[in-house]
């Protein structure tokens, strides 16, 4: 049994795919600030937003698009319903299931946000894209090397 040459890391490629990322992030950060909203709620309402074009926005579905606990899901739906971004409902199938819809407020708050963000995708899309593509040219290469026919033929 012989073993497996591990693939070269580009860390370089890496650290850049990073720093785009970060600096996208940092971006949407400043400007949900400017519009007067915490980050986190402004990733809530888009999380929500998005549901509505699909499956139900519910608690569940936030805390799992936000990538936090259930419970602060909770929170965080009750502080934006207070704000009068978001309305709370029952599921009429299951009383135990809250589904959350944005307000025209919510939507309008959401909206101007999202109009900065395309604005900034225009000039950071591309290089977040040549950033990831780098980072990932070589795991592409490595895996095309390994699947060719040439190496299956020969057993390496």
């Amino acid at each position: 049994m012989g073993t497996r040459k591990q693939p070269r890391i580009d860390y370089a490629a890496l650290g850049e795919f990073r720093y785009e990322i970060r600096r996208f992030l940092n971006f949407s950060q400043r400007a949900a600030h400017a519009a007067g909203i915490e980050p986190r709620q402004h990733q809530a309402l888009l999380a929500i937003k998005a549901q509505q074009q699909g499956r139900h926005a519910t608690i569940r579905v936030l805390a799992e698009r936000l990538y936090i606990r259930h419970h602060s899901a909770v929170e965080l739906s009750r502080r934006l319903e207070a704000k009068g971004w978001v309305r709370r409902s029952r599921s009429r199938s299951d009383a135990r299931e809250v589904l959350l819809a944005l307000t025209p407020r919510g939507d309008r708050k959401l909206e101007k946000i999202s109009l900065s963000h395309h604005e900034e995708l225009h000039t950071a899309g591309p290089r977040l894209l040549k950033a990831l593509q780098s980072a990932m040219a070589r795991d592409q290469r490595e895996f095309a090397r390994e699947k060719s026919p040439s190496r299956l033929q020969s057993g390496r």
